[in-house]
């Protein structure tokens, strides 16, 4: 294990159905009965390798309907928070996708049941924090988006989100989910700005008054939304091997993380789907700092972006005060 390992770390923006390994989602498919295209952890590899992303989520269809019940999701949480926790993770924001496994037949219950008793047990088991962030999954019901927020806030979650093909389905149509979602004191964690421009994240923040934003890389392109975003402190969760691997950017040299954190925007590190991407928590921290981004800077990112209270951020702020970072590299000169 290297020593960029040990580094705490936050992170606020993971597909919890997007973290299971090969092996796992073959074993889960296999007890349910459900076909996978192909039976090899070597074949999973090669279908995760994406055109783009339009690619990838017809994959991550094909293959995180594998998950049926309520024992697959609780295992979903405790087996990443496990693989988190070995990275430095001390605190993690997972996101599902509900209407999804509702509509293969399972009950909104089950699907937010399991996935709720994963993060208790991940807590007991492995000393990580899971908070759970519902996605309502672009181009679904209205029907169907407001079920997810009632069964947010049944279960108690922290906030709820939107995802999904952003290109096709802006999200100015679920404004009024949204709203009444804060209503009810959940906090808005949408995508946008991944595979579209400005607008999506001017919709985002103006329709769905998003706390923060998931992605969110290509406000980049326009100065007054880099500004807007400095100035109110949302915060982005920049994925950057996801970004890559879906083809949101050409390469890691020319990902805009360098260019948003010179900018004054508060970013935070993520995997995405790191089962899907073939990446993990420390290798997106190295990325990040290799592009500008130093981990302090980061943990401290998500300390402002987490969806807790005062008193839980504070002890996160007391992690990273107290962890001696340039005694373990992470604080030295970025190249």
């Amino acid at each position: 294990m290297t020593a960029s390992r040990v580094f705490p770390k936050i992170e606020l923006h993971v597909h919890l159905e997007g973290t299971v390994r090969p092996h796992t989602l073959l074993d889960i498919a296999r007890r349910n009965d459900y076909p996978l295209p192909c039976d090899t952890v070597e074949e999973l590899a090669r279908l995760y390798e994406f055109r783009d992303f339009e690619h990838f989520i017809e994959v991550w269809i094909l293959t995180t309907n594998a998950l049926r019940r309520a024992e697959d999701f609780r295992q979903v949480v405790v087996d990443y928070a496990a693989e988190a926790a070995a990275h430095g993770a001390v605190y993690v924001e997972g996101i599902f996708s509900p209407a999804e496994r509702v509509r293969r037949g399972v009950s909104w219950d089950e699907v937010y049941a399991g996935f709720s008793d994963g993060a208790q047990e991940a807590r007991e088991l492995h000393g990580v924090e899971v908070a759970l962030t519902p996605d309502i999954p672009r181009g679904y019901t209205q029907e169907e988006a407001r079920a997810t927020v009632d069964y947010a806030v049944k279960y108690g979650l922290a906030g709820v989100g939107l995802g999904g093909l952003e290109a096709q389905f802006p999200p100015e149509p679920y404004a009024d989910v949204f709203r009444n979602a804060k209503a009810e004191g959940l906090a808005s964690v949408p995508h946008a700005g991944e595979v579209v421009g400005p607008a999506s994240v001017w919709g985002a923040l103006e329709a769905l008054d998003a706390d923060r934003i998931r992605h969110g890389i290509r406000a980049i392109e326009d100065p007054a939304l880099v500004r807007e975003l400095a100035a109110r402190e949302v915060v982005l969760d920049v994925c950057p091997i996801s970004n890559l691997r879906t083809r949101a950017v050409r390469s890691l040299e020319e990902h805009p993380l360098r260019q948003l954190v010179d900018a004054g925007v508060l970013c935070s590190i993520s995997t995405d789907d790191p089962a899907m991407f073939d990446t993990d928590l420390s290798r997106d921290y190295e990325a990040a700092r290799a592009l500008g981004l130093e981990p302090r800077r980061a943990f401290e990112a998500g300390v402002v972006g987490a969806l807790q209270d005062e008193p839980f951020k504070a002890k996160l702020r007391e992690i990273g005060e107290r962890f001696d970072w340039s005694a373990n590299g992470a604080d030295s000169a970025v190249p």
